[in-house]
């Protein structure tokens, strides 16, 4: 069977970057291998999704999309912006 990866990378400060990822890590961390990544004056949320099935996959980055969404929300409202 094939294999299928899907990356999804969010840009911006390290504090909001650290917020994003414990706000997606106790989602299921068995389905996808989440770093944040330092480049120039900024960072790099990058979450990769492995799995055997395409529909797998895709759901799990819908999920995650939402989550992060959701968490970017909430962190806007608490920022003020």
């Amino acid at each position: 069977m094939g294999r299928v990866e899907a990356e999804i990378v969010w840009t911006g400060s390290r504090a909001r970057a650290e917020a994003l990822l414990a706000a997606v890590a106790p989602d299921d961390p068995e389905s996808f291998d989440a770093e944040i990544v330092d480049v120039g004056g900024s960072s790099e949320l990058r979450i990769r999704v492995i799995g055997e099935e395409l529909k797998t996959v895709r759901s799990t980055v819908d999920d995650l999309l939402a989550c992060l969404a959701a968490a970017e929300s909430g962190l806007d409202v608490i920022d003020g912006a």
